[in-house]
């Protein structure tokens, strides 16, 4: 972007926001911004705006608030504006507290400090070098560094391990990189070698953090540092205490407000790719299957290099999809026989090779996979076609390629549009699952009926209590379902394995398979039992399996356990989103009634007589261990 673009576009967000609303076209103009050769710069001017007008709550597009809590060693305010922008470029308004000067050890060790507030869904600890450079004597060797690290290391350790224990959010460490102005105070080689070594360990350390608690994330600085500028500015480091550079938080920032998406349910969940200059270098309509290439020449071996990216995001649960202006048999042909490709036809769940409308080929997929199109990523090289995707589907991420193919995968991963916290199995092969939509739809379309076709299918259905293996993928339900996600509680493995060890309370999962694969946990429900009531305080199902009667089925076989275990009736809770409205009648369908709350939180209760029929196309297997529902609900 031009200089005199980025004022007008700043100019059109000071109007946007100014007049309340069009948070769908901030995100736009976000976007835009950081897409341009000052994106991060751009975007901290952005944030400046942004933080000075609330968004309206009762616009209907506003974006859902989000409470960070900021604290670290130096001065952070600099961390502000870049996090405010990045927040609502995914649609999150970032509600900042930033915590006194070198006030992290303060704030974490009391668990009545303002950090572990409730409302604050984040908590940023900013570590800087200073927290052990600070520690060194006037003269120093490298073992008074190891020494400082260790004394660091554990008083870092303690507060992680302290909140873990009494937070309720999830917060945020980091590694810290080592400053040229202090390794080469030592004159020797040897010396410096050895202090690489040292603060590698320690920041390896911090890093290790992560896998002890749940509730700890650590954010390594090191690719950050690696993308360029500096990661200290001198004389800010001196006069004002800001120990790393604007430039490194604002890609910091952007971490954070990845990290923030996940949270809260936004992971992209579909990559749909263009194939023309694309993943192969060439026009396969004009130059054939002899004239592509993604090997054997330098932009072709560029093209193979993102096809390489494309497959790894494919093997770690990324739902691959085609959309390309070609013939569908000569792009079939390329892929499955082409000797320079990497990715195969059978590694997409869907490939749209046709001459119609772009945006009108990502709906087709969204359809097609059961997901709505802000699940989807699209990427390609015409500026016109991601122009038009871009303007016809704002909720869809856009990522323009442009014409120089080595720099497609940097431009690809830029934005972690499928970060997550933690992957699954049931990740590494969901496109598996997905694939097998092509049996279905094959079996649908030799069958007359609906119902004789979900008779055909041979659904089996099963319902259990959550085992230790089972949390991480709960916990990964809860933050991704966003459809059949009745109450959009928000959980980590940590908080579903505190709601499960509760007394009278399980966590029950749904699994799911039929004639065309197994499709593994599928499902959740929450419940609890108080005064001989049970309590739904929440049920999810994954969009992949939706139309087959499972929740109902699922629902239903807890109604009867509910009876049999001597229970009077059975609660339901919804709490309305913009995504799961579709669903507001599901209690009502299984014949509970209304019995409080408000339109957007009504509650519903069902006597337990009669039952409500089980879907006779399924079969369902139940074991409800111990708990509410195994017959000794206490």
């Amino acid at each position: 972007m031009t200089a005199d673009a980025v004022a007008a576009a700043l100019g059109r967000l000071r109007e946007l926001v100014r007049a309340g609303g069009g948070y769908g076209e901030v995100r736009a103009v976000l976007g835009e911004l950081a897409a341009g050769p000052g994106g991060l710069a751009d975007l901290a001017r952005a944030g400046r705006l942004l933080a000075r007008h609330a968004p309206s709550r009762t616009a209907p597009d506003a974006p859902e608030e989000i409470g960070i809590a900021v604290t670290g060693h130096g001065t952070l305010a600099a961390l502000v504006p870049s996090l405010t922008a990045e927040c609502a470029r995914h649609g999150l308004w970032a509600r900042v507290a930033v915590s006194d000067f070198d006030a992290y050890v303060r704030d974490l060790r009391d668990p009545s400090s303002a950090v572990y507030d409730a409302g604050h869904r984040l908590v940023l600890c900013v570590l800087d070098p200073y927290v052990v450079l600070d520690e060194l004597p006037v003269v120093w060797r490298v073992d008074a560094v190891r020494a400082a690290a260790d004394r660091a290391l554990a008083g870092i350790g303690a507060l992680a391990e302290r909140y873990a224990a009494h937070g309720g959010g999830t917060l945020v460490l980091n590694t810290v990189p080592l400053p040229r102005s202090w390794s080469h105070q030592l004159v020797d080689l040897a010396s410096r070698a050895e202090l690489g070594v040292v603060w590698r360990e320690f920041n390896a350390a911090l890093l290790r953090l992560a896998a002890r608690h749940s509730r700890v994330v650590v954010l390594d600085l090191d690719p950050l540092v690696a993308a360029g500028g500096p990661a200290e500015e001198p004389r800010l480091a001196v006069y004002a205490g800001a120990h790393l550079s604007e430039e490194l938080l604002a890609r910091y920032a952007r971490e954070v407000g990845h990290l923030a998406r996940a949270l809260s349910g936004r992971t992209k969940k579909v990559l749909v790719v263009d194939l023309d200059n694309t993943l192969w270098d060439g026009v396969l309509g004009d130059d054939g299957p002899d004239g592509i290439a993604a090997a054997g020449t330098l932009r072709g071996e560029a093209f193979g290099r993102f096809q390489r990216v494309v497959k790894q995001l494919g093997s770690q649960g990324v739902v691959l999809a085609v959309s390309s202006k070609n013939e569908a048999g000569a792009v079939a042909a390329v892929l499955r026989d082409h000797p320079d490709m990497v990715l195969r036809e059978a590694d997409f769940a869907c490939v749209r090779a046709n001459w119609e409308p772009k945006d009108g080929n990502l709906r087709e997929i969204a359809a097609r996979l059961n997901l709505g199109a802000d699940s989807l990523v699209f990427a390609d090289d015409s500026a016109f076609e991601t122009g038009l995707v871009a303007g016809s589907l704002p909720e869809a991420a856009v990522v323009r390629l442009g014409g120089e193919p080595a720099v497609h995968g940097h431009l690809l991963l830029a934005d972690g549009w499928f970060d997550t916290l933690e992957l699954t199995e049931e990740d590494r092969v969901r496109g598996a699952h997905y694939r097998t939509e092509a049996a279905r739809a094959e079996l649908r379309a030799d069958t007359g009926s609906y119902a004789e076709y979900l008779r055909r299918l041979d659904v089996r259905v099963g319902i259990r209590t959550a085992t230790g293996g089972d949390l991480a993928r709960v916990a990964q339900l809860t933050r991704r379902t966003n459809q059949f996600n009745l109450t959009t509680l928000r959980m980590g493995p940590a908080e579903v394995a505190a709601y499960a060890a509760a007394p009278g309370r399980a966590v029950l999962v749904v699994t799911a398979a039929d004639r065309c694969g197994d499709a593994g946990v599928v499902g959740a429900v929450f419940a609890r039992c108080a005064d001989g009531v049970l309590e739904l305080d929440n049920a999810l199902l994954s969009c992949r399996v939706f139309g087959r009667g499972i929740a109902a089925a699922a629902v239903g076989r807890v109604l009867r356990q509910a009876r049999e275990c001597g229970l009077v009736a059975v609660r339901g809770r919804y709490r309305e989103t913009a995504k799961n409205g579709r669903f507001r009648e599901f209690y009502p369908s299984l014949g509970f009634g209304r019995e409080g709350g408000d339109e957007a939180a009504p509650v519903f209760r069902h006597g337990l007589d009669p039952l409500p029929p089980m879907p006779g196309h399924l079969r369902v297997t139940a074991a409800f261990g111990t708990g509410p529902l195994s017959g000794r609900p206490g």
